[in-house]
C-alpha cells in the first residue's frame, strides 16, 4: 500500500518548449514547478547546477527538507517575484522565483537558479515576458485537469452517499469510466485540517498532493474528493488490509500534508471500517468521521483514528458535540476526581479495569505491592460508594473514564 512521495504531473511539450527557451536566452538552469515545489519542467544545465537541482532531476521532485525551506519564504502568498536564499547545508543555490498566478490562481512557480542573487533589467524582463506565456499556457492545462478533478470528486461523493440507488447507479458509471475496477473490498480515509493559515488553494493543492499517490497502486485502485480544509480517499482492493498496511498509508499522507502546509493546519486523519462490497462505501466512510474526530480529540492517537482500534470509543464518539461535556461523567468519578490523591487514584481504577480487575496483572503495570493496591480500591469504593466487584458499577466507571479521554483539557476528569 505503501506510496513512493508523489511527483507532479510532468508539464506539456508547449510548457517545456516555453521553459527551454528562456533558459536558452538567459543561460541559466530554469523550471517550472506546482505550488507544492514539485517539479513540472525543467531546462537543461547550464553549469549552475546544485545538489538540490541534480536530487529532483533524479528523483523526480526535491526531498521534504528543500521543499519546506522554499515554502517557508511564504512563496505562495508572494504578490511580486523576488529570491529566495540558498542554503548550504541543503545543497541549495540562491533562486529568483516568479509565483504563476491567473485570475487569481496560483498555478506554479517559475524558478530561475542565480547563484550570484542578482539579476540585470534586461534578464527581470525576459523572464516576466516568460512567466505571462507560462501562465496563460498553465491556466488552459489547470482548467482541464480541474474539471477532471471535479467528475471524480462527484462520482466518489456519490458513492458514500445515503441514497442506495444513487450509490449503484455511481457504481455502474464508475466502472464504464474505467475509474473502478473489479475489486470489491472498500476502505475510506478522510483528511481534515484545522483552520489555519495557509490559504484556501493551497489546503486543496497539499491535500491533492499527499493523496493522490494512492490512488493507483500495485494493491488499491481508488478515487479522491477534495473539499475545503478536509478530503476523502475511497479505495478499492482485492483484499482487506492489515493495520500495519493502514499505519504505513496514513504515516506517509501526515509526512506530505506536514511538509506542504504550515503547522497550523494540524492535520487528522480518520479510517473507516474494511468492508467486502463497494455498496458499504457509505458505511465505512461514517465511520472514517467518526475515527477522525478520535484523532482530533485524543492525542495518544498521534493523529491517526482507526475506526477498527477504536473500541468503546467508537461508540462514545457518536455523541453530538455538544453533549461530550462534563455533565456525561458520573458523580462518583467527578468525586474521586475532586479528592485527596485522585489523581493516583484515577490512574489505578483505570489500570485495574483495564486488566479486567485482574490484581496480580494490576499490581505488575503500576510496579507496586498487591498490599498497596488493595489499599488504593478500597479508598476508591469508600470515595465513590461503588462496588467494584459490581459489573455494572465497573461498568458506569470504565465508561466515565473513557468519556473523560474524549474531553478536551478543563472540559471535565482528566485524562
Amino acid at each position: 500500500m505503501t506510496a513512493r512521495p508523489q511527483r507532479a504531473r510532468p508539464g506539456s511539450p508547449e510548457l517545456q518548449a516555453l521553459v527551454d527557451e528562456l533558459a536558452e536566452r538567459l543561460g541559466r538552469s530554469v523550471a517550472v514547478d506546482d505550488p507544492l515545489v514539485r517539479m513540472v519542467c525543467t531546462s537543461r544545465h547550464f553549469g549552475d547546477e546544485d545538489p538540490v537541482r541534480i536530487g529532483t532531476l533524479l528523483q523526480g521532485r526535491a526531498d521534504n527538507a528543500a521543499i519546506r525551506h522554499v515554502l517557508a519564504q511564504g512563496v505562495t502568498r508572494w504578490s511580486r517575484p523576488g529570491f529566495i536564499d540558498g542554503r548550504d547545508d541543503l545543497g541549495l543555490l540562491p533562486r529568483y522565483v516568479v509565483p504563476l498566478r491567473e485570475r487569481g490562481h496560483l498555478l506554479g512557480l517559475l524558478v530561475v537558479v542565480v547563484p550570484e542573487r542578482a539579476l540585470g533589467e534586461p534578464e527581470t524582463a525576459a523572464i516576466a515576458r516568460a512567466a505571462d506565456a507560462v501562465s496563460a499556457q498553465m491556466y488552459g492545462e489547470h482548467i482541464a485537469a480541474d474539471s477532471r478533478k471535479t467528475d471524480e470528486r462527484e462520482l466518489a461523493l456519490e458513492l458514500v452517499g445515503t441514497d442506495l440507488a444513487a450509490r449503484t447507479a455511481a457504481r455502474r458509471r464508475g466502472r464504464e469510466l474505467g475509474l473502478l475496477g473489479a475489486a470489491e473490498h472498500v476502505l475510506v480515509t478522510v483528511v481534515q485540517l484545522s483552520c489555519g493559515t495557509e490559504l484556501v488553494r493551497q489546503s486543496e493543492a497539499a491535500l491533492w498532493g499527499a493523496l493522490e499517490g494512492f490512488r493507483q497502486t500495485r494493491s488499491a485502485q481508488g478515487l479522491i474528493a477534495i473539499g475545503k480544509e478536509r478530503a476523502m480517499l475511497l479505495q478499492l482492493r482485492d483484499r482487506p488490509p492489515g493495520p500495519d498496511e493502514v499505519a504505513a498509508q496514513s504515516a506517509r499522507i501526515l509526512d506530505e500534508l506536514r511538509t506542504f502546509l504550515d503547522p497550523s493546519a494540524d492535520p487528522v486523519i480518520g479510517v473507516g471500517g474494511r468492508h467486502p462490497g463497494l455498496l458499504d462505501a457509505s458505511t465505512s466512510y461514517e465511520q472514517a468521521l467518526v475515527a477522525a474526530r478520535a484523532a482530533r480529540r485524543l492525542p495518544a492517537l498521534k493523529n491517526v483514528g482507526d475506526w477498527d482500534l477504536l473500541g468503546e470509543l467508537a461508540v462514545l464518539l457518536q455523541l453530538p458535540e455538544h453533549a461530550l461535556t462534563m455533565s456525561l461523567i458520573p458523580k462518583p468519578l467527578r468525586t474521586l476526581a475532586e479528592a485527596h490523591g485522585g489523581d493516583r487514584l484515577r490512574d489505578t481504577l483505570r489500570c485495574f479495569l483495564d486488566h479486567a480487575g485482574s490484581i496480580p496483572r494490576t499490581a505488575d503495570a503500576l510496579g507496586i505491592h498487591r498490599t498497596s493496591l488493595y489499599y488504593r480500591l478500597r479508598q476508591i469504593q469508600q470515595i465513590t460508594g461503588l462496588d467494584l466487584d459490581d459489573g455494572a458499577h465497573r461498568l458506569t466507571l470504565h465508561l466515565g473514564l473513557r468519556i473523560g479521554e474524549l474531553l478536551a483539557p478543563g472540559d471535565g476528569v482528566a485524562a
